[in-house]
């Protein structure tokens, strides 16, 4: 799950990024509301899974955004 999510970051943010189960929004510069939908949206599609409105707003850091995508493929 990390190493696609590394790549899916590294393409939206358009720069090397290596995520950990602590990173935040706070840890990378360009994060803001228009890249977080297109992060989720891009995270959803390759992992052909969909977010509940409530996960996405209640995910506090990639650590939780993978949990919740482990879920959804179980």
């Amino acid at each position: 799950i990390f190493q696609k999510l590394n790549e899916i970051f590294s393409d939206v943010f358009d720069e090397e990024i290596v995520v950990t189960d602590e990173t935040t929004s706070a840890d990378i510069e360009d994060w803001d509301s228009l890249t977080h939908i297109t992060l989720i949206a891009e995270v959803e599609s390759a992992f052909s899974i969909k977010f509940s409105m409530k996960a996405v707003l209640d995910m506090k850091n990639v650590g939780e955004m993978a949990d919740l995508i482990e879920k959804s493929l179980a």
